[in-house]
């Protein structure tokens, strides 16, 4: 992030400059997002249960319906969507007219951003702390032409802590798409998403039940390896859309390996027909849902104290929560 454009970038350590800087860059985000009619948070308080996969395909799968789409990664500790796509290089092109970044381009219907390829050494840990990861994704939008979308899907690591809080704090009309696998212990963890999307008013797009039973590769029959049902029964406990089953196949390991997608690739099968039904029902919810976006108020820090990268206030690495 040293190549930043953001306002809040090396801002003077005095309130009325840093409150000029954020006020600045919140602008900038609020312009951003009301170029982009569908925002779609991908998340799970469970890890492990395929949210890059239903990410990824997500995004493909509209693309391929001749939507406009975005796809950002802000799973800043594990971003795993450069190497799902097989993207190479590293995002550090000339920047556009407007000063902003370039987003990688997958085709002409899907843009991508990830830290990922903005660094040098791509299995270098990135070790950050909330400040830093919350001005980051604040940075994702501000600071790279998106342009005019249709969708824009984030891809959050699990749990409900700081990336997906900051989300719900600067896209006040994101989408929660929470995923799920069939057995308890999982649907334990979920109920705490879907509570999560409560408590900040986050609306839930739908719940998908993601390795839903094995099809073997040579028969084509279904195992119910991890049950099934269990999504479907959590979306009604919580008066939720379910949006479908998605079959566990190993194809779709080896495509995300490969960096080639195996749902939303089309052709026969339970995953990709399964995966074609869960498209028709996102796009379904989301048709004439989706609310202007709306400015995000900006939290001014104490006169006279220094501010750390986030540009929220004052910060004590140990303590700060914003």
């Amino acid at each position: 992030m040293s190549k930043c454009s953001s306002a809040t970038c090396g801002a003077k350590k005095d309130s009325g400059s840093v409150d000029a800087a954020l006020a600045r860059q919140n602008n900038e985000i609020s312009a951003a997002l009301g170029r982009i009619k569908n925002k779609i948070l991908v998340m799970s308080g469970k890890g492990g249960v395929g949210k890059s996969t239903i990410s990824v395909n997500l995004a493909l799968g509209l693309a391929g319906r001749g939507y406009r789409v975005g796809l950002k990664d802000v799973d800043l500790h594990g971003p795993d969507i450069v190497r799902m796509l097989s993207l190479s290089g590293r995002m550090d092109g000339p920047l556009t007219k407007e000063g902003k970044m370039p987003p990688m381009r997958y085709s002409d219907k899907l843009k991508v951003m990830s830290l990922e390829s903005m660094m040098e050494n791509r299995d270098e840990a990135v070790i950050w702390r909330g400040p830093l990861k919350n001005q980051a994704i604040r940075q994702f939008i501000a600071d790279v032409a998106w342009g005019e979308l249709d969708y824009l899907i984030i891809d959050a690591p699990p749990g409900t802590g700081d990336e997906p809080m900051t989300v719900a704090k600067t896209i006040k009309d994101a989408q929660a798409l929470v995923v799920t696998t069939p057995q308890n212990i999982a649907l334990a963890d979920v109920r705490k998403s879907l509570n999560f999307c409560r408590h900040v008013k986050m609306r839930v797009l739908g719940l998908v039940e993601n390795m839903s039973g094995f099809v073997c590769p040579h028969c084509e029959k279904t195992v119910d390896i991890f049950k099934t049902g269990g999504g479907a029964d959590l979306a009604a406990e919580f008066s939720l859309p379910f949006l479908g089953r998605i079959p566990l196949d190993p194809r779709v390991v080896i495509g995300g390996d490969d960096g080639k997608p195996y749902l939303a690739a089309g052709g026969e099968g339970r995953g990709p027909q399964a995966f074609a039904d869960f498209l028709t029902k996102v796009e379904k919810e989301t048709k004439g849902k989706t609310a202007a976006a709306q400015p995000i108020p900006m939290a001014a820090p104490l006169a006279g104290a220094s501010t750390c990268g986030c540009g929220g206030g004052p910060c004590n690495p140990d303590t700060c929560d914003c």
